[in-house]
């Protein structure tokens, strides 16, 4: 799926799924972005970001990392590779492979922060000291940019040389949409050598013998057959890795020649000129060195003209004079100090090739108080006559008001409606009446009356019986000693006449019965007790079962059932009042249309001419 990423940022990120885990660099305008995202992300993947002091410090870090056999990456813009060329030129010259990235901005000197396409020479003629070369890959796009780099680092592992991407500030900072899915899948290229050259503290082998990762060669014997095995290696790289792009050329009279976001502008152009007839085709370098010399010597022989479009004052141009040499004239558009050629500047400089008279820039411009001025009067036009049928709606409707038998076809169906909401209004009361009623019959307080009565009477009854046993029960015991003070007298006269042992036997037999009599009223007592407790156990049992019962349970059921009935019935008597309603008031608007139109009818058959000889139609 693709993703709207910044130039800047979508090249950092295919660095890293590209296995790129050292990086770097120092921050200049507009490449910026790209060792921000860097210093986010490389912690990520247990890489290493580090901002040098200087990006003289940042290339022979870039020297270090790569000299060790790691994907390394460095980025900075014009002024900044500058400084960067004598550390370039030793890469080169130790067959250091390496990433480099320069978005070119305006120059000489500090210059600017715009776009621009002045580096072509430092890019494409090794910028430091010494016979040497680097491949150079210009992207037009983001997404091409993200495919060119991820490629960088396999070119550059496979000739053991640094790789220069080239862009500007547009695609450094523009965003498009790219497609980091397919970035996340990469996969190095097959056949790369392994680099047992590397310092990595690995233990010398014949395989891997020693690695010295060095430059500097005194004796120049050997530095001059180092020299002719590094341009055996740039033969190899021209003949392998030259790569463009060609439109509409089969037929193409002229030739454009364009690279990076210029040759978007350029592609804009050549379509619109096609368009009106002129057989222009274009060629795109997508690798400025190796330059793709013989693709546009195949040209040649239709062409008649080739146009070079460049944001500088002419550097490739150079190279396509050298290609064609001489055979057909070259031409030249360029803008410089960070100004960007535009589409009709470009359309301008085909058409004058071609011999066409361009088209007269009043036909191409756009005049927009005209427009707007265009518009705002169709606008008022509309206005005016919605409020021209608006006005006449309006009369229509006061003439039919002002119809007698209207208006009065009008208060009846008001009174209708009235009517019906009264009546529906009415039901609404009734029922909740209903409701009220239920709820406070006499039938059903008279039912609470008597269940609270009853309840009332059998604590009473409760209370009577608990009473009476407890008073029945404390007297008897009374009794006992009573009996006893009564018997004594009786007793004593016999006493006195007995003898001792006669009366003392007496006594034993008045105390025994006292104590017997004392017995039997606590029996008694626990005996009313008991009772009281089991007749309470008994009502719990019958109030426990009365609850239980299925009957009980059956009788609540059915009153839930009937108020569920009922508010069923009174929220269907509410909605059937409100559809009768609707209805009527449907039928009311329809009897005020059929109205209506019998007024019209009744209109025009008035104003229709009268037949002067009064006679009917023909049969």
């Amino acid at each position: 799926m693709k993703k709207l990423m910044k130039g800047n940022e979508a090249i950092a990120e295919a660095a890293i799924q590209a296995g790129c885990r050292f990086f770097f660099g120092y921050p200049i305008t507009p490449q910026n972005q790209i060792p921000e995202y860097m210093s986010k992300r490389m912690p990520q993947v247990n890489g290493c970001f580090l901002q040098a002091e200087s990006e003289v410090a940042a290339i022979n870090m870039v020297y270090g990392a790569g000299g060790a056999g790691a994907r390394v990456m460095t980025s900075s813009s014009s002024p900044g590779i500058s400084l960067k060329q004598e550390g370039i030129s030793y890469l080169v010259g130790a067959e250091v492979p390496c990433v480099i990235v320069n978005m070119v901005r305006g120059g000489p000197g500090l210059g600017s922060i715009q776009p621009a396409q002045s580096d072509y020479y430092q890019s494409t003629r090794g910028g430091g000291h010494g016979d040497y070369r680097m491949c150079v890959l210009a992207p037009s796009s983001v997404q091409e940019a993200v495919d060119l780099t991820q490629d960088a680092f396999d070119i550059a592992d496979r000739y053991r040389n640094p790789v220069l991407v080239l862009g500007d500030g547009l695609i450094g900072q523009m965003m498009e949409p790219v497609d980091m899915d397919r970035a996340s899948t990469y996969q190095q290229a097959e056949g790369l050598p392994p680099k047992t050259w590397a310092a990595s503290g690995h233990v010398p082998t014949q395989e891997a013998p020693r690695a010295i990762i060095n430059s500097l060669f005194i004796d120049p014997q050997v530095l001059e057959a180092h020299g002719l095995a590094l341009q055996a290696k740039y033969d190899q790289i021209a003949a392998q890795e030259c790569r463009w792009q060609e439109e509409l050329l089969e037929d193409a009279q002229i030739v454009i020649i364009a690279y990076g976001t210029t040759s978007r502008i350029a592609r804009s152009a050549m379509r619109r000129c096609r368009a009106r007839g002129i057989k222009v085709g274009m060629i795109r370098p997508i690798t400025l060195w190796p330059f793709p010399e013989e693709a546009i010597r195949k040209t040649i022989p239709a062409a008649s003209a080739y146009l070079v479009v460049e944001m500088s004052m002419g550097q490739m141009v150079d190279d396509v004079r050298l290609a064609i040499n001489g055979e057909r004239p070259v031409h030249f558009y360029g803008r410089t100090g960070g100004m960007v050629p535009t589409v009709a500047e470009v359309t301008a400089q085909i058409e004058k090739l071609a011999g066409v008279e361009p088209i007269p820039p009043e036909v191409c411009k756009v005049d927009i108080e005209r427009t707007l001025n265009d518009a705002a009067q169709k606008a008022d036009e509309v206005a005016k006559a919605m409020s021209n049928q608006f006005e006449e709606m309006g009369k229509s409707i006061d003439n039919a008001l002002k119809n007698a038998a209207l208006r009065e076809k009008a208060e009846a169906a008001a009174n209708q409606v009235d009517a019906a909401v009264g009546a529906m209004g009415q039901k609404i009361h009734e029922a909740g009446q209903k409701l009220n009623d239920a709820l406070n019959s006499p039938e059903l307080t008279q039912k609470a009356e008597e269940a609270a009565q009853k309840a009332e009477e059998w604590a009473n009854t409760l209370g009577e019986k608990l009473s009476s046993a407890f008073e029945g029960s404390a007297g008897k015991p009374e009794e006992a000693p009573q009996a006893a003070n009564e018997a004594a007298p009786e007793a004593a006269p016999q006493a006195a006449e007995q003898p001792a042992d006669t009366a003392e036997a007496a006594d034993g037999k008045a105390t025994e019965e006292s104590d017997s009599a004392a017995d039997t009223a606590s029996d008694k007592v626990q005996e009313a007790f008991a009772a009281i407790g089991s007749k309470m156990d008994a009502a719990g049992k019958k109030l426990g079962d009365a609850l239980e019962s299925g009957e009980l349970q059956h009788k609540a059921e059915e009153a839930a059932k009937q108020a569920g009935a009922f508010a069923t019935n009174a929220a269907q008597t509410v909605k059937k009042g409100a559809g009768s309603l609707l209805g009527a008031i449907g039928k009311l608007f329809a009897g005020v249309k059929k109205d209506l139109r019998d007024i019209e009818a009744e209109q025009a058959a008035k104003a229709k001419p009268e037949d002067s000889s009064g006679k009917e139609g023909d049969d």
